[in-house]
């Protein structure tokens, strides 16, 4: 049955439903995981009539031939038992027996890598590890193809094995051209998704005209921060029919908590009971976690990566767990095996740059921190970082820019303003370093709560002195008096007073407001000259 002739619009549901039955059932003939995500989408749509389901395709002569072997080798394929499962399948000469026979191979491979990343994890740098089979796969693979002798699943794992070896263009025009064979194998969809990198690439992809394929746009709208297109198509998608789509309702929570710029250490404390409950049916776990018993962490991290080697969030918390020991190289490598899972992973790019910053690498770290910059333009933290980078490496004028805009997007932390105060305070730009210091003091008090890794202090300190050099006597006086609220700088404060009292004038006049609002005339936006960091992007 050739599932590209399938393909109708929405109106017809029914027979996107009979689509969806049908791919389930290649899917599990051949032991794809991925026929799960079509299996959610039949079960949103309602059931069908006996009489209206798909029949079962017929059987070929190959097929007949190879039934026994094939019986014999999907057993040893569920069980794992990958080259026991090659073994019975080498000769076959039907499409599905061949596609089982090398996706056998090459997942014996994959399981044989896994196990020595995972029990090595430490020492061994990236590369080392590798999937010996990937080669000679490529090599047979490669010859079908240019015979035209792959079907959309052959297609689709040879995609995987250009992928593997480092070679996306390749990669790309044999998934487009698998998905044109089989446009509802949605695992195709999904690989070629991991090697898109921007709406450009995006748009000239010559893709089947198929319903499933407003799924693929809204997971890359997604994917690329494009979270008000992907809204949209997934709200197109409820109102087509998938209402009761639990994989659409998922994928709506994670664009809004894109928008909401959580970061990936609320991730590990709120997730992780859910991430771990998918692998590992154990509260030991979760409490381990809790506790900071970050070596027995690692080690469940290792055991579920052993169950589910592809897991994403499995292998960016165990990178975070070495960094809570100190253990960069593992770090490193785990965080990197996030991102070869997963290139668009912010949270492993960002881990990264953490983890070089540690080791004092301050290009690496810029490197790594850019990278996840681009993934979340409007994250804060990623600014934040990267400005810190451009500061150690003496580029001031990109690090002003890094911390204004942090700023801008909304800073989570509250830190882009006193870094920039800061950073205008060494330059000597005394003007800019205070309007800084006195917008770092509103936003602060604006939060309604001190924060614990708050400047006040820091700031009043240098407001203090700098209106008094500049002889503004009743705002130095102001910033003096709440220097003496904090114990680190009340002596300074103190001090302050004294020598403000030796030299104002005699004539008292009415004091301001300091930390009023930005428009009344008694701030210092009234006394300095406003910056100009309005233009200023990363």
């Amino acid at each position: 049955m050739k599932m590209a002739a399938l393909c109708s619009e929405f109106g017809d549901l029914v027979q996107i439903k009979k689509q969806l039955i049908s791919v389930i059932s290649l899917c599990k003939e051949r032991g794809l995981l991925h026929s799960a995500k079509a299996s959610e989408l039949a079960f949103a749509l309602d059931p069908l009539p006996k009489d209206e389901l798909p029949p079962t395709p017929p059987l070929t002569e190959e097929d007949a031939q190879d039934l026994d072997a094939l019986t014999l080798a999907k057993s040893y394929f569920d069980l794992k038992e990958y080259d026991r499962a090659a073994y019975f399948l080498k000769g076959c000469r039907s499409q599905k027996a061949y596609f089982l026979y090398m996706y056998s191979r090459y997942l014996s491979g994959e399981k044989k890598k896994d196990d020595e990343t995972v029990d090595s994890l430490g020492p061994l740098e990236k590369g080392q590890v590798r999937n010996e089979a990937l080669r000679e796969l490529r090599v047979e693979l490669s010859k079908k193809h240019t015979a035209g002798e792959l079907d959309g699943f052959t297609l689709y794992l040879y995609g995987v094995v250009l992928r593997k070896l480092d070679l996306p263009k390749e990669a790309v025009d044999v998934f487009v051209e698998g998905i044109h064979a089989l446009p509802l194998h949605w695992g195709a969809w999904l690989e070629l998704s991991n090697l898109v990198t921007n709406i450009e690439m995006l748009k000239s992809l010559s893709l089947p005209d198929c319903w499933i394929k407003d799924f693929f746009m809204a997971h890359m709208y997604t994917e690329l921060q494009m979270i008000k297109e992907a809204l949209q198509k997934y709200q197109n998608l409820i109102e087509a029919g998938f209402s009761k789509s639990t994989y659409i309702i998922s994928q709506i929570a994670v664009a809004y908590h894109n928008i909401r710029g959580l970061f990936f250490l609320y991730f590990f404390s709120g997730n992780i009971e859910f991430l771990m409950n998918g692998i590992f049916k154990t509260n030991g776990l979760f409490i381990m976690y809790i506790k900071s018993c970050h070596e027995k962490a690692a080690l469940y991290f290792q055991r579920a990566l052993k169950l589910n080697p592809r897991c994403l969030g499995a292998w960016t918390l165990m990178g975070h767990e070495y960094m809570e020991m100190k253990n960069t190289s593992a770090a490193i490598q785990a965080y990197r095996h996030a991102i070869e899972v997963n290139k668009r992973d912010y949270r492993a790019w960002y881990g990264l740059g953490q983890t070089y910053e540690i080791l004092k690498m301050p290009f690496y770290c810029l490197y790594y921190y850019r990278k996840a910059h681009q993934l979340r333009p409007n994250d804060s933290r990623m600014l934040v970082a990267l400005g810190e980078s451009y500061e150690k490496l003496s580029q001031q004028a990109e690090a002003k820019k890094c911390y204004w805009r942090a700023y801008s997007v909304g800073d989570v932390e509250k830190m882009a303003l006193l870094k920039l105060a800061k950073l205008h305070e060494q330059l000597n730009e005394s003007d800019d370093a205070a309007q800084c210091y006195m917008l770092y003091i509103q936003d602060i008090f604006s939060c309604g709560e001190q924060l614990e890794h708050a400047e006040v202090s820091t700031a009043l300190r240098y407001l203090g002195q700098y209106y008094f050099k500049n002889k503004l006597y009743d705002e130095a006086s102001l910033c003096a008096q709440r220097c003496c609220d904090y114990n680190d700088a009340r002596e300074e404060g103190k001090a302050l007073l004294r020598q403000i009292s030796q030299v104002r004038d005699q004539i008292e006049t009415p004091s301001a407001d300091l930390f009023a609002p930005l428009s009344n005339n008694n701030t210092p936006v009234r006394r300095v000259s406003p910056l100009n960091l309005i233009s200023f992007t990363p």
